[in-house]
Order: structure tokens, then C-alpha cells, then sequence
């Protein structure tokens, strides 16, 4: 018996040791190092989470901007110069304002830039003085017409007519000869008939062709290689918003042709650069769209035109400018034309200016006030070519 308790108590022990059972798990959690692990996991996981949403919208935003930059520097030309507004100006016809030019006779002729490209003139002949007859006159007046950035040229035909017939009622009170008037409006490339697509430095091949053309017709009107034997040439330069950038332009780059003379400017509601503009339609300096001058492929400066013009003449009779402006102009604020009138002053040209009262920026010589402020100018530049 004793054998066999000792030979169980052996096999007990051995068989302990060769099945060893795993203790229970504890059902106790543990605090401990794992516990600080989690709570700083989830309080990052948590920082992320409130974090991502600001930093998505964000980076949508600066993407939106960033576009919105890209499409202006792109689309610079679409933006400022808009030949399809209104959708019918494409097909405006002179025939259709016939009835509202008081007598003007407007005709359309053809000519080509020195790209090649195919444009459209309006254009309009007056006999001034006290006895219209078809003598020679001694001074031969032309008016180069510069529209703005919209629309086309038979919409603005009444209204300039009306500026041209209060100009020939002044005119019977003048004393002395005739003097043959002619205005010649130029369609921009991209304008009305015009072919091809606006660009400043396509206008500026535009005006330069339209220039040529006056040369051209008084030397074919009065004939004859004799300076002596013809009416001198005077020239008015008349640009209305972009137009004037245009005039300036033209003024300033373009030698005038031989048997051509500047006279004056009258610059029609007015700005000093399209990158002031910017700076007036974008006045918030948290916004990047005043900061895309750089990348401008168009400018129509006349505040560093005025100055070059003014070197441009120095040795010879400086052109005379006329600001005319509107009193509620709601697109060019009347600093940008103070500051034009302060150019002239710093650069000795002479200068005059007129602000129309009650007037938008696209009406001001749709109201008497500005029709008549243009014929008194021009009277006054005809008279003096005269003397």
C-alpha cells in the first residue's frame, strides 16, 4: 500500500509538471502606461479631425482665388474690350439711325490695318461757316472718333450728330471762309463690321490705319504735291473711356503724317491706366486682383501718354487736351481725371476740362450739357486754326 501511495504521489508530481494549467486572466483592467497611450491617441486623432475641415475649406478657397487670378490674366482681352455687347452690335446698321442724325449724312468705308486686318469707318463730311458753298476752304478740320470698350459705332451716330449740328449753328457766326469738317469714327478690330479680335496693341495698328486714311484723303480732296496750294490739315483726337487710351496712344506713338497737324485732344470720361482701374474695381488690398499688373498685356496709359506727347511737341505747338467728364460717373472716379488734369499741368500742356452734371459714365454726351461743352471746344480750336 505504501508502494502504491508513493508511485500516485510520483505520477501526480510529474504529471503537475507536464500539464501546466494557465492561471485565469484577471477581469480587472490595468492602469497603467496603455491607458496614457490610448488618451494621447485619441486626443491626436481628435486634433486632426477638427482640424481637416478648416484646412479643406481653406484650400478650396485659395483654389478658387487662384483660379479666378489665372482666368483674368487669360481673359484680359474679353473682359475690357466687349465687342458682342449688346448681342446685336454686331449688326447695327447705319440705315437703322438715319432718322436721328438731323440731316448728317453718315457713310461706311472700308480699310485695312497693316496686319491686314479688315475694318470699318464711319464717316461724315460738314461745310462750316457763315455761307456753306463748295469753295476751297483755307483750313481743312478732321476729327478721329475713338469709341468705347462696348456697343459699335451706329448707336453713337445721333448723338455725335447732334454735337457736329450744334457745331455748324455756332459756326454761322463766324467771320471769314469755309472750313470743311470731316469725323471719321473707327470700328476696332473685333467691332462692329471690323474683322479680326480686339487687343491694345491691334487697336493701336487700327488707329494708325485710320490716321493714314485721313493723310490719305486730304492729299486725294485738295491734291497737288504744293503745300502751299492746299488747306493746312488740323486734327482732333476724340476717345470716349478706352478710347481715350486709344487717342493717347495714337498721339503719343505714331508719328503724324507730313501734310497732318495735331490739335487737340478731347479725352470723353477718362482713367489714367487699366491698372488703376484695377485698383478702383478691386480697392480691398486683401484681394490678389489689384496685385496682377505684372501680367497686364494691356495698359492704355494716358498718364505716361500725356508726358510723351508733351516731349513729342515740345519743339513745336503743343496739342491742346479737353477732359470732359461725368458728374456721376459710376465706373472712373473723378480723381483718376483730376489726375490726367494734373499731368497736363505738370508737362506745360494746355488744358481745359468740363464735368456734365446728372451724368453716367456712358451718357455724357448723351445729355445737352456735354454735346454742347464739345462744339464750344471745337468752335474755339476751329477759330483759332483760322487766325
Amino acid at each position: 500500500m505504501l508502494l502504491i501511495r508513493g508511485l500516485s504521489r510520483m505520477s501526480i508530481r510529474r504529471l503537475s509538471k507536464l500539464t501546466c494549467i494557465p492561471p485565469r486572466p484577471s477581469m480587472t483592467p490595468r492602469i497603467g502606461n496603455d491607458a496614457s497611450t490610448c488618451r494621447r491617441k485619441y486626443h491626436v486623432e481628435g486634433l486632426e479631425g477638427l482640424m481637416l475641415a478648416p484646412a479643406v475649406f481653406g484650400g478650396l478657397f485659395v483654389a478658387l482665388w487662384t483660379w479666378k487670378c489665372f482666368m483674368l490674366v487669360v481673359f484680359q482681352n474679353k473682359i475690357i474690350f466687349m465687342p458682342g455687347l449688346p448681342p446685336n452690335s454686331r449688326r447695327e446698321k447705319i440705315q437703322d439711325y438715319v432718322g436721328r442724325c438731323a440731316g448728317v449724312q453718315w457713310r461706311e468705308e472700308r480699310i485695312r490695318a497693316r496686319d491686314g486686318t479688315d475694318l470699318g469707318l464711319c464717316i461724315a463730311d460738314l461745310v462750316l461757316g457763315p455761307s456753306a458753298t463748295s469753295v476751297q476752304p483755307s483750313v481743312a478740320f478732321y476729327i478721329l472718333y475713338f469709341q468705347g470698350n462696348a456697343s459699335s459705332i451706329p448707336p453713337r451716330l445721333p448723338d455725335l450728330s447732334s454735337a457736329l449740328c450744334m457745331l455748324k449753328r455756332r459756326s454761322a457766326q463766324w467771320h471769314g471762309g469755309n472750313i470743311r469738317c470731316t469725323i471719321v469714327c473707327l470700328s476696332y478690330r473685333g467691332y462692329w463690321t471690323s474683322r479680326g479680335s480686339p487687343t491694345e496693341k491691334g487697336i493701336n495698328l487700327d488707329a494708325a490705319a485710320a490716321l493714314h486714311w485721313v493723310s490719305q484723303m486730304h492729299r486725294n480732296t485738295y491734291g497737288g504735291e504744293d503745300h502751299e496750294s492746299r488747306p493746312s490739315a488740323k486734327l482732333v483726337l476724340w476717345g470716349q473711356s478706352i478710347g481715350a487710351g486709344v487717342a493717347t496712344n495714337l498721339a503719343a506713338e505714331t508719328p503724324m503724317p507730313a501734310n497732318v497737324c495735331l490739335d487737340s485732344l478731347i479725352l470723353e470720361t477718362p482713367f489714367t491706366s487699366i491698372r488703376a482701374m484695377l485698383e478702383v474695381l478691386y480697392p480691398q488690398k486683401w484681394l490678389p486682383y489689384r496685385h496682377l499688373w505684372p501680367f497686364l498685356r494691356n495698359h492704355l496709359d494716358s498718364w505716361k501718354n500725356l508726358g510723351t506727347i508733351s516731349e513729342k511737341y515740345e519743339s513745336k505747338k503743343l496739342p491742346e487736351i479737353f477732359i470732359l467728364e461725368a458728374a456721376k460717373d459710376e465706373l472712373v472716379p473723378q480723381e483718376l481725371s483730376q489726375k490726367l488734369f494734373d499731368r497736363c499741368l505738370d508737362t506745360r500742356l494746355p488744358v481745359s476740362r468740363k464735368a456734365v452734371g446728372g451724368a453716367f459714365h456712358n451718357d455724357a454726351i448723351f445729355r445737352a450739357e456735354g454735346r454742347r461743352a464739345i462744339s464750344e471746344f471745337l468752335s474755339h480750336r476751329i477759330t483759332s486754326a483760322r487766325v
